[in-house]
């Protein structure tokens, strides 16, 4: 018979169930990790330089576990968001230069992330680039409608579905792929091969923290879990917070490496055997087709455009919460929907590379990572704001490295793409 159940069993069950019914905000802002940039980025790796790279990967999910969490930790603890902050603290006219700043970013994001959902739709049914786009913005619409009309947790669980749908898209053709465990092992040694793959490094890390989702996560925490003084509540928070993020960017960074992988083991060399194109996505479908079958190809795209809606939509939250703190002035979700796809629909009417399209945006994103990350950690570390919450002193000594570092691969990023043009 099995033993009763004693009452500090029941409490630890309790706990991980309470647990459990606070995850949520994390898997949002995760889909920032997984968008059509990072697509791009981890097959152009792979393809060109096999299992090289994978410690890059591993090592920007590590550092975005730490500016996740202090982003959540701001919006728990102070009950407002990093733009709220920033705004209090901003006179009127460097706010509003602030938020232009912020706003490009958001729309640099948003381009990425429409391009990606009308490149899957035209693999999936050759749709033209534009009507895809089109087709993007209104099913984004549908799914910011569940937020403003429901609630954020509809709103997660419908991320976190196409999160779902994203891990079968770019994970199962690992298990028809040989993928070579010795060289696996060896990617995890820091290493380059020449001038290339260190700029591929540094897109693969500049693009991977983004500004938009550090914003995002401090509005999602406090939006979610609500604002409290209860320092016991405080705490509880957090830690629930630390298996969110911590659960959400694993899920995250598996897909990343998985991308990698599946480029390593199919796509090195295939424009050696007759398929050309490899760095563009297009062009990487058509030699996981070639090399999978085309089942694996219908899956990959779908998981593109399952990246795609999810990414944009999160990206039009991200967008609202920016605009609402710096500036406060709300506008409604469906609304700004319409007028932040009207760049991406432009690019792809001109007839605009997508890929490459992809690519520059990630360029613009890397100037807005300081703003974004600097007074993230700064304000983290603050007792003023934070009192007993505030970074101890290992965290402040990683959130600094952590950020110092992602602003010079950044910086680094711009130079060799200015020098390489």
């Amino acid at each position: 018979m099995p033993k009763p159940a004693t009452p500090s069993s029941e409490k630890r069950r309790s706990d991980k169930r309470a647990t459990l019914l606070l995850l949520g905000p994390a898997f949002v802002a995760a889909i920032a990790y997984v968008d059509p940039g990072n697509v791009a980025a981890n097959l152009t790796a792979g393809a060109r330089y096999g299992y090289l790279l994978l410690w890059v990967l591993i090592l920007a999910n590590a550092v975005a576990v730490l500016v996740q969490y202090q982003s959540a930790k701001v919006g728990i603890v102070t009950g407002r968001s990093l733009p709220e902050l920033l705004g209090e603290r901003l006179k009127t006219g460097s706010r509003r230069v602030y938020w232009l700043q912020a706003e490009l970013v958001a729309a640099a994001t948003d381009i990425a992330e429409v391009i990606g959902g009308a490149i899957a739709l035209n693999l999936l049914f050759g749709v033209p680039l534009l009507l895809g786009g089109v087709i993007v913005g209104i099913a984004s619409m549908l799914i910011l409608a569940i937020q403003s009309r429901r609630s954020q947790q509809s709103f997660e669980l419908v991320i976190v579905a196409l999160l779902g749908v994203i891990v079968v898209g770019f994970v199962s053709g690992l298990f028809v792929s040989d993928v070579s465990a010795g060289e696996l092992f060896a990617g995890v040694l820091p290493r380059f091969e020449g001038t290339d793959s260190v700029l591929l490094a540094t897109s693969m890390l500049g693009a991977t923290v983004m500004p938009h989702v550090i914003y995002l996560h401090s509005a999602l925490a406090r939006d979610r879990h609500g604002v409290s003084n209860d320092p016991g509540r405080i705490r509880t928070l957090l830690k629930a917070t630390r298996v969110d993020v911590g659960a959400a960017l694993l899920v995250a960074g598996a897909i990343n490496i998985s991308m990698l992988l599946l480029a390593a083991a199919n796509l090195r060399g295939a424009d050696g055997n007759g398929v050309s194109g490899t760095d563009t996505i297009d062009g990487a479908h058509t030699a996981i087709v070639a090399a999978l079958g085309p089942t694996i190809g219908v899956i990959f795209a779908i998981g593109l455009l399952a990246s795609g809606l999810a990414s944009t939509s999160v990206g039009t939250y991200a967008g609202s919460a920016i605009m609402g703190g710096l500036l406060k002035v709300r506008i409604p979700l469906l609304v700004r929907r319409v007028i932040t796809l009207i760049p991406a629909l432009a690019v792809l009417a001109v007839g605009f590379d997508p890929t490459q399209a992809l690519v520059l945006s990630q360029v613009v994103l890397s100037f807005g990572i300081p703003f974004a990350l600097i007074p993230l950690v700064k304000i983290a570390s603050s007792k003023t704001d934070m009192g007993e919450f505030a970074n101890p002193a290992w965290l402040r000594i990683a959130g600094w490295t952590s950020t110092i570092a992602i602003v010079a691969i950044n910086v680094l990023l711009i130079v060799l793409v200015i020098v390489g043009e």
